[in-house]
């Protein structure tokens, strides 16, 4: 493509202070990306305790404990989980061949329970 300049020439050209920050700032921002942290991890850094999650999430204190243990928790459960520490979930799928790729997903509905499915012990004779 015509009129396309490195980026690494644009830098080259900059101030030595300049480019220094900008340095500085990308492993910065690697580092944030290099990140890794555990369900249990991102909610004490969070200063949310077990109890106030499992509230927030409508569900028993025990099963926040089984959840933050568990080695294969289901994205549906991790995107609640996240949303209820006031996050958003991300997946970020890596390829050797091209840049990485951000999968989205849609909003997790509320479980809603089917119709007609619960039976009523009084008329089950």
């Amino acid at each position: 493509m015509r009129g396309m300049i490195p980026v690494d020439d644009v830098i080259a050209a900059l101030p030595r202070k300049r480019q220094d920050a900008i340095r500085a700032r990308g492993n910065e921002l690697l580092a944030r990306v290099a990140r890794r942290m555990t369900l249990a991890e991102v909610r004490k850094g969070r200063k949310i305790t077990q109890a106030k999650m499992a509230e927030a999430l409508g569900i028993g204190q025990m099963q926040i404990s089984r959840l933050e243990r568990r080695k294969d928790p289901r994205l549906s459960t991790m995107h609640r989980t996240v949303a209820a520490l006031g996050g958003q979930l991300t997946l970020i799928a890596t390829f050797p061949d091209q840049e990485p790729v951000v999968l989205t997903t849609g909003p997790v509905a509320e479980k809603a329970k089917a119709p007609g499915k619960r039976k009523d012990r009084k008329n089950a004779a």
